[in-house]
Order: C-alpha cells, then structure tokens, then sequence
C-alpha cells in the first residue's frame, strides 16, 4: 500500500480552482457576481484571446479596503455568510469564498481597488497563490481586476481549452444572462477591442431582449406576472411563432442567478405543448423569485443548479402561470409576401485577389486539374448578366387582435368556400382568413376530450378477447401506484399472474384507437420525472390520441358543416393551434393582396 502523506498547499488549491475554474468564462463569472454583489451599477468586462490570455474587469462597486485584500484571497474567506444557518437564507450570488483564491492558483492576478471612504487605492498582485507585491496607488472608486494567462501552471488544464472564439462564446452567452438578469446595472463587454454588448442599465429587460435577439423576437412577446405563496414569477414569453429547435432559447432565473432546472423547463415547456410543434421549443426569459428557505443552492460549485423543497408545487405554479399568459391571446400568423429585387452580387470567393502567400501556397499545392474552357466562359457570362428572378418570401407576423373568433364577429363572417377539399376561405373584416379543417376539428375534440374528462364523464368499453401485457417492475410500480387514476379513466384491469396484467375494458371514447399502444405509452409518460405526476398526463394523453378521429383533408365539407366547426372552434380555450402545435388559421390582409396585383403602388 502506497504511504499515505498530505498535499502541499499549491497542490490543494490548485485541485479546488479546479472545481471552480474551469473555463475562462468561470473566472468571468464569479468576478461579475462579485462585482454584483459589492452594488455595483456599472460593470464592464474586457477579453482577449477568448479571455484564456487577458480578462479586465471592472466596476464602480464598493471596493475592497486595504486590510481584507489578502484575506479575500484566502480560501473559503467571504463577506456573505457567518455561519452555516446564513446557507438557508443567503441571497448573493457568491458566498463560498473560493472565487478569488481558486482563479489566483491558476493565473496571474492583478487587482486594483478603492473603497469610498479611502484617499488613495491599492494595487496588489498575486500569481498562482504566490503574494508578489501590496503597494498604494491613485484610483477610482470600485474594483478592477486583471486576468492573465490563465492555467499557466496547469498545462494539463490548458490543453483541454477550446478555440478563443469558442471560449468567447461561452463569455458571450453568460454576459447576455447577466445583463437579462440584472436590467439595472449596465454592462458592457468587449472582445479584442470590439464593443459585442452594452446595455443602459435603465432597467428595462425588454430593451435588452431587442439588444441580444433583434427586433423580430422583440416584437412577439408577452408580458407576464403572478404572485404566488412562495414564489412571484414575471418576465416575458416568446409567442409560439418564435419557436426553436433547442432549448437555448429558454432563459429563466432564481432569485437573480441563472440557472438549469429541467423541472422549470418540464413545467414551461408543458404550458407550451398545445401551442408549439413536436420538437420545437419556446422563447422566455423569466425572473422567479422564490422563498429562500424552500431553497438548495449549494447543489454544485458553479451554482448553476438548485434543489427545490417544495418541486411540485414550483412545477405547478409556473406551468400554470406561462398557461394563463398564452391563453385567450389571437396567435393567427399574418403572411406577407414580399418581392426580393435585389441584385445579384457576385460572391468574393468567386474571383480571390492574388497575394504573394496565396501563390506560394498555390505553388507548393497539387495543381487541380484546369476546368474546360466553355465551362468557365458560361459561367463568367452568368455572373455578369444573370439576374436572380423575383421571388415571392412568407413572412409570418402574429396578429394581436381578438376579432374573428370572437362570438360577436361570426355574424359578420363570409365562408367563401373550400379550397384542394382541406383548407376554408373566410372573409372577414379586410382579411382573408384560411382554416385547416383537419387542425381546427382536431383542436376542437381534443378540448372536448379535455372537458368530459374534467367533469368525470367517463364510460368503460368492454373488449374481448382481454389484452394481456407483460410489465417490468418499474411499470408495474408506476400502474399499482395511478390504478385508481386508470380506473377512473374507465380502464378494468387485473393481475394475469406474474409479470402479466389482463385488461378487459377500456374508456369508450377512443374512436379505435390502439388501446395497447396507448396504455404502455401512458405508463411510459409517467415514468419521466416531470415533479408532478397526476392524473393529467393520462388525460392529455388519452385526448391528444383521441384526436385522431378529426376529418382528414381532401375530405369535402358543405358550408353547413364549415360553419358549424367554426362556432365550436370559438368555443375553445387555444383555437390557434392543433393539439401537436400547428397553426389552425392564418390571415393575409386585403392591401397585401392589392399590393401584388399592383392596384397600389
């Protein structure tokens, strides 16, 4: 056995800024939190290199007096917490005290600093945890800190360092977070020289959402707010129109500080899901501010994960409250069509500026092989006269208006007719407005499905021969524990023996559906750890799959029929979309069309 010793000192912090430190965008973080934390109202960060070689950050905050800076160097030295009761109740976004003294292990720091009440600031520096030197200097009020070299000590670290673009990135998207979470303090960031993001710190997250996402995000969303027992939830949500592939677009934050919670995103995302595609995700940017005592924060060094005391009740208010700011909200998308005239520009990679590298380059390369002369020729030809054609581009736009499928306006309603047997025309206050027969019927059983099943209007079909299914123990577990909720559902159920369950009847509203298949993925759905597993996911599931019995298209419906749908569809909570997020209606407008048969110019 190999004989056991203790680490030397430089060896302990540099395995602890290892925990910390694990990127530039690490060192960037915990000296803005800090920064944050000493009030600061104006902070800017500077990087070069991706930060890996020079990060400068400084603020206008209270600064650090000349007796503590080289205790804040210290390991587990903090202003934030006295003992280990202040965990429950702490509400800065930095309290280990191992910032300062893990980035010191692993850079060259230089920190200049000058508290309020002092004349003169002071200069300190320090390399891997090594003191170099403390002297006086004239200063402004606050703190800057200089960053260099990071990981100069640690090649082993080093190596395992993206590109300097992509450790820029990661600075970038955590500069955008903080600015979103803290809309009154101005920030500002330059890379290599280059302004990439400022902000007023007016105070006004909305202006700073237009800033970082433009102004087509910017112009759909919806402003929320709700105030709960233990938590306040306010902030903005994407319209369903603005939807993405990936869930980068979901930004929320506890108590000020960014973070991951799949049960946050479980609970938005099911808010969503009758208004979004499968595979499509929302935009929000939220702030919730939740009772301190209900939470964990100390989960993990970098903060950015949390423990909930209370989970399903987060889950519920939150899933509940994104619900209510999407409902009764008119998301009919409005096409525009544009003519794109634009000239075609020949690219610059087509006729590259010779240099003297670019030929000794050539000159050292294998030759390609020339091209035939006809060959190039027509191509010169099309790059000096060939012209794009026009081309007509959908631009989508949600309407914000509750007009056409308010019950006061269908009187005012003209079906014009039914177009390739799936899509209705209706005019309607100087708009065309086109419906999917097939998505507005689907909308309109699934909510029914939705409602019957709200006021326990269940019936039970019997089937014969029984279904037998084998279950492992994990579904079995999940069936005898919601038994009663499938019970209540109309399902008749009994041990077959073994692994083995016999089903001898099933709810009589599911129009022929696979019942085998939609038993197993229910008990599928809830084997997910959502937070709150009720009697909701069975519902949902069983009405979304009930949808399947909606009238297809290419299927031909009288005006009689169109109209009849389209007063059920106004009895529904989300007309706007099917129950797997597709639009149900879009409009265009009597001047767009006016506009492409050129009766205004």
């Amino acid at each position: 056995m190999a004989e056991i010793h203790l680490l030397e000192q430089s060896t302990i912090d540099k395995i602890a800024a290892g925990e910390v430190v694990e990127r530039p965008a690490s060192v960037v973080k915990e000296l803005v939190e800090n920064a944050i934390d000493a009030q600061a109202t104006a902070i800017t960060v500077e990087i070069k290199e991706g930060g890996i070689s020079f990060i400068r950050i400084t603020d206008n905050g209270c600064g650090i007096p000349k007796e503590e800076i080289a205790l804040a160097f210290l390991r587990h030295s903090t202003s934030k917490i006295r003992s280990v009761e202040d965990l429950v109740t702490v509400t800065s976004l930095g309290f280990r005290g191992e910032a300062l003294s893990s980035i010191a292990a692993v850079s060259q720091v230089e920190l200049i600093t000058k508290t309020q009440e002092a004349l003169l600031g002071c200069r300190y520096v320090i390399e891997g945890s090594e003191e170099k030197s403390l002297e006086e200097i004239g200063a402004p009020n606050g703190t800057t800190f200089l960053v260099r070299n990071l990981f100069y000590n640690t090649p082993a670290r080093q190596k395992f360092l993206k590109t300097p673009q992509t450790e820029a990135s990661h600075i970038s998207s955590l500069m955008e977070h903080l600015a979103l979470s803290h809309p009154d303090i101005s920030f500002r960031f330059i890379v290599n020289g280059q302004t990439k993001l400022s902000t007023s710190g007016n105070g006004n997250q909305k202006e700073i959402i237009y800033h970082i996402y433009g102004r087509d995000i910017a112009a759909n969303l919806i402003e929320i707010h709700q105030k709960y027992e233990n938590i306040c939830i306010d902030g903005f949500l994407g319209k369903p129109i603005i939807s993405r592939g990936n869930r980068n677009f979901e930004t929320f934050f506890i108590n000020g500080r960014y973070i991951k919670s799949q049960l946050i995103s479980k609970a938005i995302e099911d808010a969503y899901k009758n208004h979004l595609m499968q595979h499509q995700y929302p935009f929000t940017v939220l702030n919730i501010t939740v009772n301190t005592e209900l939470l964990d924060v100390n989960v993990h060094p970098t903060k950015m994960e949390l423990r909930f005391d209370n989970g399903p009740e987060i889950y519920k208010n939150i899933q509940q409250t994104v619900a209510e700011g999407l409902t009764h909200r008119d998301f009919i998308p409005e096409v525009t069509l544009t003519e794109n005239e634009e000239p075609l520009k020949p690219s610059p990679k087509l006729l590259p500026k010779p240099s003297p590298e670019s030929s000794v380059q050539r000159k050292e390369s294998v030759p390609k092989p020339p091209e035939p002369f006809e060959t190039v020729r027509i191509r010169e030809l099309e790059q000096k006269t060939t012209a794009p054609p026009k081309q007509l581009k959908i631009e989508e736009s949600s309407v914000y208006e509750q007009h056409f499928l308010e019950e006061a306006s269908k009187p005012k309603h003209r079906i014009i007719g039914q177009v390739f047997s799936t899509y209705w025309l209706v005019e309607f206050d100087e708009k065309l407005f086109i419906i999917d027969q097939h998505a507005a019927h689907e909308k309109v059983l699934f909510e029914r499905m939705m409602r019957n099943f709200r006021e326990k209007e269940f019936t039970s079909q019997q089937i014969s021969p029984p279904m037998v299914i084998s279950l492992n123990m994990r579904e079995e577990e999940l069936l005898q524990k919601f038994l009663p909720e499938f019970q209540r559902l109309g399902y008749q159920i009994e041990s077959f023996g073994g692994s083995e369950y016999s089903i001898c009847a099933v709810p009589a509203n599911l129009y022929q559906i696979n019942e085998k298949h939609l038993f197993l993925e229910m008990l599928d759905d809830l084997s997910e750890e959502t937070g709150l597993k009720t009697s909701d996911a069975i519902l949902e599931k069983v009405a979304s799959m009930s949808c399947k019995a909606a009238v297809k298209g290419n299927q031909r419906l009288s005006l009689a029929e169109m109209d009849h749908l389209i007063g059920e569809l106004l009895e529904c909570e989300n007309p706007y979309q099917c129950p797997h997020g597709r639009p149900t209606i879009i409009s265009m407008t009597k001047y767009e069309l006016e506009k492409k048969f050129k009766r205004i110019v």
